[in-house]
């Protein structure tokens, strides 16, 4: 049996097709496309109709790519971008009229849910209680448990696209004070968040998302090349010193740095500065990047617990986004 999850993000949508036999999610094929979503929405507007467009073309490709590869449709959802666009409802009906495929949006705190599990499969039980972090071009993703599933996830609006529009906009070069606002800002949303992680007292921090694997590489962690096994730690010091490198270079320059990648540099810094921070104020000094993620925890929760929890998501997203009932035509009765 193959199944396959497809994933919306700020920047890319991103396919995954994997054999579910013996209960492991086994990747057989992974593909993406560009769609820079983000650059093309701006803070808490609407997702434009060109913007559509690509994206429509995109989980067609993806849908396509998916039946060639023997898997039934995807597993459809989109993160933060889409989410929070005041146009959602309009933007997930298109998809579906015109590609057949059911694209939802998922709870921040579900997200973060499916991103542990991810993460808890792939440390094993050995990590002990686990704490999770996640930063997407949206959101910010914390979590901690002790078990399968977390005891407490916490979704924040702390995305690394998303501060980059709101501190960085503009500035190939942001000067110090606007990285001082950010941080602030961070430490901010953050208090409530870190100090339940604090207080948990987690044996093992793991971070997962693009946005941390490419910090990871820059702050020394093994390439990519070398496979997924390959145990990769960021330090929290190591951090700190990557966010003096990338506010001392305008985004074009960042790219020419280890690990970042031309599309992503204008918000790695951004990324950094949330990144240290989470660390700071949870007490974590070195946490573990994870390859498995939310894909992956999609993936676990339909081969663990089978279909209906997925069909449950679906059902709900229909309500929100089914046309409008027909209001019937009334005509006034003549007057003589």
């Amino acid at each position: 049996m193959r199944i396959s999850v497809m994933d919306v993000g700020s920047n890319t949508v991103r396919l995954v097709v994997a054999d579910a036999e013996g209960g492991v999610p086994l990747p057989v094929h992974t593909a993406k496309w560009r769609l820079r979503l983000a650059d093309h929405v701006s803070h808490g507007g609407p997702i434009p109709e060109e913007a559509v467009e690509r994206l429509v073309e995109a989980v067609e490709g993806a849908s396509r790519t998916a039946a060639r590869w023997g898997a039934a449709g995807p597993l459809a959802f989109a993160t933060a971008v889409v989410r929070s666009a005041p146009n959602r409802q309009e933007v997930l009906r298109t998809v579906r009229t015109r590609t057949g495929v059911g694209l939802y949006t998922l709870p921040g705190e579900v997200e973060a849910e499916l991103t542990f599990l991810g993460a808890r499969r792939w440390m094993g039980w050995r990590a002990g209680p686990l704490a999770l972090f996640d930063i997407g071009g949206g959101s910010l993703e914390v979590a901690f448990g002790r078990g399968r599933l977390p005891d407490y996830v916490a979704s924040l609006p702390l995305g690394a696209g998303r501060l980059t529009h709101e501190f960085f906009e503009g500035q190939d070069q942001p000067p110090l004070e606007a990285v001082r606002a950010l941080r602030r800002k961070v430490r901010h949303q953050l208090r409530d968040a870190a100090s339940r992680i604090r207080w948990e007292g987690p044996r093992t921090a793991v971070a997962t998302s693009r946005t941390f694997e490419q910090l990871g590489r820059l702050c020394g962690a093994p390439p990519g090349r070398r496979g997924p096994f390959e145990e990769r730690r960021m330090h929290r010091a190591d951090l700190r010193k990557a966010i003096e490198s990338l506010a001392a270079l305008p985004p074009a320059r960042r790219a020419e740095l280890p690990g970042i990648s031309a599309p992503r540099a204008a918000q790695s810094l951004a990324g950094a500065v949330v990144g240290h921070t989470a660390l700071k104020l949870t007490g974590v000094r070195t946490v573990t990047i994870c390859p498995w993620a939310i894909r992956e925890g999609i993936l676990l929760r339909h081969i663990e617990d089978g279909a209906s929890w997925w069909t449950e998501i679906a059902r709900r997203h229909e309500e929100t986004i089914a046309p409008p009932e027909p209001v019937p035509l009334r005509i006034a009765a003549a007057t003589t």
